[in-house]
């Protein structure tokens, strides 16, 4: 079981307050809505609509997940930067290898 202290190298710790459940079982009913939309949307809406409504629900769904579950929104902003710059550098190399692709 995770005892939710973080060790800074240093010998401190810091510690997490411990989140209620009915926050986590929110957060899930919130993906399981919005699994639904991204469902209907693609069932109702093939092609183009439903592509669209795809690429808006997802970002959000990620970000859910980024912050409740992996504990993102209780970390430390050097945590958060760490992980801003991971993505954004991802997107720069997914960007370089499309352009890439594209003129081959």
């Amino acid at each position: 079981m995770h005892d939710n202290t973080h060790a800074h190298g240093d010998g401190r710790t810091a510690e997490h307050a411990p989140q209620p459940y009915g926050l986590f079982i929110k957060v899930w009913a919130a993906l399981m809505l919005l699994t639904c939309i991204t469902v209907g949307a693609s069932v109702n809406w093939p092609g183009a609509v439903g592509t669209a409504v795809a690429m808006a629900v997802t970002p959000v769904k990620a970000s859910l997940v980024l912050l409740f579950f992996m504990h993102l929104k209780w970390e430390p902003p050097v945590f958060k930067i760490m992980f801003l710059t991971a993505v954004g550098l991802m997107a720069v190399f997914f960007g370089l290898s499309f352009f890439d692709y594209l003129y081959r």
